[in-house]
């Protein structure tokens, strides 16, 4: 295990440099109950910091198997009032949200797809207005990592059980920039070099953006106007600066949902709910996925892309460099939290009204009319690769190199 020092600054990144905590805040965590002990030490962390509640809301792999084998699906047709009052109770107070994850990329091997869709139908529609919140950044949200020996063991299966689980720590401390000398320092520099890149892509307010490599990826991604690219810190309603992911190497936006055409390739495997997509190509025509084929999980992705009306088309772009510092290390996390942090993405479903203009403050009708994809997914799949092209063309018709190679243009 790492030591307590390594732990309590790994906290310390999650509470100041993640989520924000404020003196007085409530603090909800999510947390699988194999993270019980650095749980302990990150409620011990948060007290420090002036949080005024810790309150954890835990959860088990192998009991949600259990329930997907064992019972039948109308008990996942819809959701208990006092799972959706738990959520809205401090949402309305302004507590903060950080859920911590691990990857179990086999979890639902072999589970009737219907029940996992129709779970996810029921939560979103349940906590709709939660969820809404989280995309507008209404209070600050955070997604880490914590390991379990399953994802450890899955990374590495040569090692002893207790090695591997070591390691697996070592790398999420790396990833997470929480393992340096003086991690705050290291942290905000990195924010820095962020907001150098969001503010350069938002200057040159692109019209469009084309991407192109040698798998046959040969894409075309519309602009709304008035769009804005994020990455890093960003601020919460009430003017808190927080960032939404740990780790996180990425600037983004939103594409305008009836402007994708072409055709690109997974260059990743997606792990949705407990099951691995891979080998994926998707079409698109005036926005909206036309043709859908995986080697592996093509029915689970066909299944997606028709949850709803907004599920089949695009929601977010995001940039990430091939050598960036996850990307380099060569490892296949089966997490998006890290897979995505390696690579350019794309996310089928919701686009974060953030990335508009005015967005936050705007209602569902405006944001359609302005370009906003509207879901309840939103799922990123990874498209980055060593020879990934983009080009942006600007309102007056410029052609400006973006990636080059895998790697930012300038």
């Amino acid at each position: 295990m790492p030591t307590d020092t390594q732990l309590t600054t790994y906290a310390q990144v999650l509470l100041t440099k993640g989520i924000h905590i404020q003196r007085g805040q409530i603090l909800v965590v999510n947390a699988p109950v194999e993270a019980s002990s650095f749980v302990t030490l990150l409620t011990q962390s948060a007290y420090a910091c002036g949080a005024s509640q810790v309150i954890v809301n835990w959860r088990s792999d192998d009991l949600a198997r259990l329930r997907y084998e064992h019972e039948s699906i109308e008990q996942f047709e819809s959701i208990p009032d006092w799972r959706r009052d738990f959520s809205l109770y401090y949402y309305h107070k302004g507590a903060a949200f950080l859920s911590l994850i691990s990857a179990n990329p086999y979890l639902m091997n072999g589970i009737d797809t219907n029940k996992i869709f129709a779970w996810q139908k029921a939560q979103n529609a349940a906590l709709k207005e939660y969820i809404d919140g989280m995309m507008a950044s209404k209070t600050s949200w955070l997604v880490a990592a914590v390991p379990s020996y399953v994802w450890a063991s899955i990374l590495y299966p040569n090692k002893p059980e207790d090695a591997a689980y070591e390691a697996l720590w070592q790398l999420i401390l790396h990833a997470s920039r929480a393992d340096g000398d003086d991690a705050m320092a290291d942290w905000d520099a990195h924010l820095a070099e962020l907001a150098k890149r969001r503010d350069w892509m938002t200057s040159h307010h692109f019209k469009s953006l084309h991407y192109t490599n040698s798998l046959g990826t040969d894409l075309t991604i519309r602009m709304p106007e008035n769009h804005i690219w994020q990455g890093g810190a960003e601020e919460t309603a009430s003017h808190i600066l927080f960032n939404a992911n740990i780790p996180t190497e990425e600037v983004y936006s939103a594409p305008h949902a009836n402007g994708v055409s072409g055709v690109v390739y997974n260059t990743k495997p997606l792990v949705y709910n407990g099951n691995i997509i891979d080998g994926f190509c998707l079409t698109f025509r005036d926005g909206k996925v036309t043709e859908a084929h995986a080697k592996t999980g093509e029915e689970v992705l066909r299944k997606l892309i028709q949850i709803d009306d907004g599920a089949c088309s695009l929601g977010e772009v995001a940039l990430i460099p091939y050598h960036s510092p996850i990307s380099v290390s060569n490892i296949l996390y089966y997490e998006t939290l890290f897979d995505e942090n390696a690579s350019c993405h794309l996310a089928l479903g919701a686009a974060y009204p953030t990335c508009l203009a005015g967005g936050a403050d705007m209602n569902e009708k405006e944001l359609k009319t302005a370009g906003i994809n509207n879901s309840m997914i939103h799922v990123d799949f990874m498209v980055g690769s060593n020879d990934l092209c983009i080009t942006g063309t600007t309102f007056d018709g410029a052609a400006v190199p973006v990636f080059v190679n895998g790697d930012w243009a300038e």
